[in-house]
């Protein structure tokens, strides 16, 4: 059975031990209460030694004795509530199985997990029913026992109220309802972090100074781009849409703030820091890459006249770039599945802890401008290779490079921000329009790349290549289209 997901929006308060329900069913849209479930559950956390998940806010157990047993683990969400991913429980009862380690990877990487906690409660479920009998939340009384090894059993009361089918209004008009009954906010966010406690390791608080050095915004921008890596890895590994490209774009950004801030970050440290980035967004370019060469193709071959489209010529570019996306998602799989990616989260998580700083303590207010000069100047040293390149071969190459001049100025201007306001917006804006137009002359070589590929093999089989002549026509011509914007634009940016 394949694991399922959902999302748990749920509030949770402490009570008494003599604390009564209040009538639940006057809150509004509830028709009805059914008549209480009682279960006996218990659940084992997992963790590292030094409680890795806890202190990510994450969870990972095996739970019994309930309608919803198996491993569970939940992960912080974007928006409201925790997204929670469950497996069938299987024979495994001390060892954590691969696929459910596999969503915690980022946090745990080659670590054992152990049991740190086991919770037992008996629970109490009360469903909030609308007119047509439809579960709209269930409050929970759990009474929990929870125990760790070498300390005593800690017990306490809470109810917990999850929607179901309701909206966000239902747990808004239970909270008055509640606390007048003698319920108050939960302690905790979970029942692990209130088993574990102080246990816990607490992340260290920082926030920008009024007055930020360089190397403070250095230390903001990459803080986000590290954060941005943990959060895609296990939507990777879903194979969510979008996440191997936000996965990708996060460790651009990051390579990029790593050499536009060189006067600050220690050269030796930070370019080894890149490369291991540059290894990983090529582990993860082959599928995104196909994936998005796939959408445009498909809708290029639906503009053509049928009567223009001779041969199977959809289905053969969407079945090679379908087999391209699966063995290069694979391949992605592995490279998040080995010992070097572990190394390379371990030196960012040092990165962030203990940042390879040269000394250089200048005022960010000052240094930047100097840094996107810098920046500036490359991109314009790029352009005039492309103006003297010698073929078009060589243009095409210098204009790839061009482009990624641009994002590294943009990323800049977008970390100088909370410094430089809208002066630095204006320049990432301009930035990225060279990067958008130059991004599209890039796809069409890519593109042409393919279509001459595919062109030689239907040909070779004896068949009509003559479509796919055609569609390499509109892309040579949607290459030239982007060249001649791109200088167009480019007088307008100096």
């Amino acid at each position: 059975m394949p694991a399922t997901e959902q999302l748990e929006i749920e509030t949770k308060y402490d009570v008494d031990e003599h604390a009564i329900l209040p009538a639940l069913h006057e809150l509004p849209g509830v028709a009805s209460v059914a008549q209480p479930v009682e279960l006996d559950l218990e659940a084992v956390y997992f963790d590292t030694a030094d409680l890795a998940l806890a202190s990510n806010k994450v969870t990972l157990r095996r739970r019994t004795g309930g309608e919803d047993d198996g491993w569970h683990v939940k992960l912080p969400s974007s928006g409201a509530g925790r997204l929670e991913i469950r497996h069938p429980l299987g024979r495994a009862v001390q060892k954590v199985p691969l696929q459910v380690i596999r969503a915690v990877r980022v946090h745990v990487r080659d670590r054992d997990l152990a049991p740190v906690v086991t919770l037992r409660t008996h629970r109490i479920v009360h469903r909030l029913l609308d007119a047509d009998g439809e579960v709209l939340a269930e409050l929970a009384d759990d009474h929990v026992t929870a125990e760790i090894e070498g300390s005593e059993p800690d017990r306490w009361r809470e109810w917990e109220l999850e929607l179901v089918n309701g909206g966000p209004e239902l747990l808004e008009a239970a909270e008055p309802l509640l606390r007048d009954a003698g319920a108050t906010p939960a302690a905790g966010p979970s029942k692990l972090a209130r088993a574990l406690g102080s246990r816990i390791p607490q992340p260290v608080e920082w926030t920008l100074p009024k007055k930020p050095l360089t190397a403070d915004l250095f230390r903001l921008y990459a803080g986000a781009q590290v954060e941005a890596i943990r959060v895609r890895d296990p939507e990777v590994r879903r194979d969510v849409p979008d996440s191997i490209h936000k996965m990708r774009v996060a460790t651009r950004r990051l390579r990029s703030a790593l050499a536009s801030y060189r006067p600050v970050v220690d050269r030796e440290a930070g370019d080894a820091i890149r490369a291991e980035l540059k290894w990983l967004a090529g582990e993860l370019g082959g599928a995104r890459d196909a994936e998005v060469l796939r959408e445009h193709l498909a809708g290029v071959v639906a503009e053509q006249p049928s009567e223009l489209v001779m041969g199977r010529v959809a289905g053969a570019i969407d079945d090679h770039l379908r087999a391209v996306y699966k063995a290069a998602r694979v391949d992605a799989l592995a490279a998040l599945e080995s010992a070097r990616y572990f190394r390379l989260l371990d030196s960012l998580d040092d990165l962030i802890a203990n940042p390879p700083l040269t000394g250089d303590e200048r005022k960010a207010a000052k240094q930047l401008p100097k840094i996107l000069e810098h920046d500036w100047k490359r991109m314009r040293k790029a352009v005039r290779r492309m103006e003297s390149a010698e073929d078009p071969v060589a243009r095409d190459h210098e204009l790839h490079e061009v482009r990624k001049a641009a994002k590294r100025l943009r990323y800049a201007a977008e970390s100088a921000e909370p410094v430089m306001g809208s002066e630095a917006t204006a320049l990432a804006g301009r930035a990225e329009q060279v990067q958008e137009v130059l991004g599209d002359h890039q796809d069409s070589v890519v593109g042409r790349e393919l279509l001459r590929q595919l062109a030689v093999e239907v040909h070779l089989s004896g068949g009509n290549a003559f479509t796919f002549g055609r569609l390499h026509a509109a892309e040579e011509y949607r290459g030239e289209h982007s060249y001649q914007q791109f200088l167009e634009l480019w007088p307008t940016l100096k």
